[in-house]
């Protein structure tokens, strides 16, 4: 059995916690491990389970990779997506570049923001998906609905002729108002559709030629076109740009006469929303789920996370508020789907906060703005051991840098040196230059800017290890 993780949303509706550059995928929304590894750490104890393939957004690879690394996952391949096609294409291109090695082989294809509380009982219900797979069948997981929901779309389960523990699939259903959703509950045999699938690579490759043969041709030409960058596998940007876009769901599953519901109840939830994230915590005797630095008075119903400060809240009822270093949010409960408009709003204003966080993470560690004013800036750098960053230079501003913590390797023009704590150099403008960790510590260090302009693309790249050349960022 082969994960196939799918890990290209950017999680709009999680602002600010979740932005462009680090999605809800990524960040440890409801334990000490991100979404990402939680989805592949369910998995221990599986049988006979394969090193996983991701499919994932170019710009996230090094956090993804990074990610596995920390939870000892070597993936057998990192496929990277030039931009979101949906579903249907990056099913079609894990199933071609699985069905190179073994076209029998299982493919479990889970998204990698999902949250299930129960992982035993998930890693039960696999146990029937796989014999309904291994008789061809193209399992989708319908989960068995604990409250009438019109946030999910629902699967109707048609008759079986032979007692399994699964059944076909008679009808894929859009999100229901409240009253239809709540027949769909009370009459029995709809599940909430998950976005899980388990089934063979050539069974779904023959049912994408037969229903979709153009996203099955493009997906083709992606991966035949495909270079090595490192640990990962681009793409074909132009066969993959060509794809359209479109679902699983649509392209396949709704037309074949393959798919089948296998029921699945796990406490499974897809975290699609500050109210759906409250629902999966842990609430007080007040119903208020609270993280971080907080401080509540007379305060019922209400999600309240503090990332950076202290957050006080008086006298609100079923409210959303999310405080980060560079932007707070404050919404009532009901509205909470409505944030993707904020997330709109930002990026028509071209705001920074759209896409990335103060703390910005880079291959090599991670850097956070600390001030900035006028000509001058100053950061928090972190850089891990072994790692370094490229060997570049700058137009328009100069760098001061002191060591906090650990020992930094500088190459500064033709020399090179060590500096250890409260230690510092000054790299002029125009100089090449280069930061290394050579210790078993992470090095810490403040690095102050000055300059006429000191924006992340005021940079030449001489030489990169991450193979980073053509990319303006540190």
């Amino acid at each position: 059995m082969v994960p196939v993780i799918l890990s290209g949303g950017s999680g709009t509706r999680l602002w600010p916690l979740s932005r462009e550059q680090l999605p809800k995928q990524c960040l440890p929304l409801c334990s000490d491990e991100t979404l990402l590894q939680e989805t592949l750490q369910r998995l221990t104890g599986v049988p006979e389970l394969a090193a996983p393939v991701i499919v994932c957004n170019d710009q996230h690879r090094f956090l993804v990779a990074e990610q596995l690394r920390q939870i000892g996952r070597e993936p057998a391949n990192i496929l990277l997506e030039p931009a979101g096609r949906n579903t249907a294409p990056a099913v079609a291109i894990a199933a071609l570049d699985a069905a190179r090695h073994d076209p029998e082989a299982l493919l479990l294809v889970l998204p990698a923001d999902h949250l299930i509380l129960e992982p035993e009982r998930f890693r039960e219900t696999l146990k029937s998906a796989r014999m309904a797979a291994q008789q061809g069948h193209l399992v989708t997981f319908g989960i068995v609905p604990t409250a009438p929901e019109t946030g999910y779309g629902y699967i109707r389960a048609g008759e079986c002729e032979v007692a399994t523990d699964w059944m076909p699939v008679a009808a894929f259903v859009e999100k229901p108002d409240y009253a239809r959703a709540e027949a769909y509950v009370r009459q029995g045999g709809y599940y909430w559709n998950s976005g899980m699938f388990l089934f063979q690579a050539r069974c779904v490759i023959d049912a994408l030629a037969q229903h979709a043969p153009d996203i099955l041709d493009a997906g083709r030409a992606a991966l035949d076109g495909a270079r090595r960058d490192l640990d990962f596998t681009r793409l074909d940007a132009a066969a993959f740009l060509a794809c359209r876009e479109d679902s699983l769901d649509y392209a396949v599953m709704e037309k074949t006469d393959r798919a089948v519901v296998v029921p699945l109840a796990a406490g499974w939830s897809d975290i699609g929303s500050w109210a759906t994230l409250q629902a999966a915590g842990n609430a007080d005797a007040q119903g208020n789920v609270v993280l971080g630095d907080v401080l509540l008075q007379d305060v019922a119903g209400s999600y309240v996370r503090a990332e950076d400060r202290l957050v006080a809240a008086v006298g609100v009822t079923d409210h959303v508020i999310v405080e980060t270093a560079d932007a707070v949010l404050v919404a009532h409960k009901d509205r909470a789907q409505d944030v993707k408009a904020i997330v709109s709003r930002l990026k028509a204003a071209r705001r920074e906060e759209a896409l990335s966080h103060r703390r910005v993470y880079r291959p090599w560690g991670w850097y956070e703005g600390i001030g900035s004013g006028e000509r001058f800036q100053v950061k928090h750098i972190r850089v891990h051991p072994g790692a370094t960053l490229s060997l570049q230079m700058h137009h328009h501003r100069a760098e001061h840098w002191i060591v906090v913590k650990g020992t930094a390797r500088v190459v500064r023009g033709e020399e090179s040196f060590l500096l250890g704590e409260d230690e510092s150099t000054y790299i002029p403008l125009g100089t090449a230059h280069r930061l290394e960790n050579p210790g078993k510590i992470p090095l810490d260090l403040i690095e102050v800017q000055t300059g006429s302009y000191l924006g992340e693309d005021d940079i030449v790249r001489y030489e990169d290890r991450y193979g980073r050349r053509d990319e303006t960022s540190t």
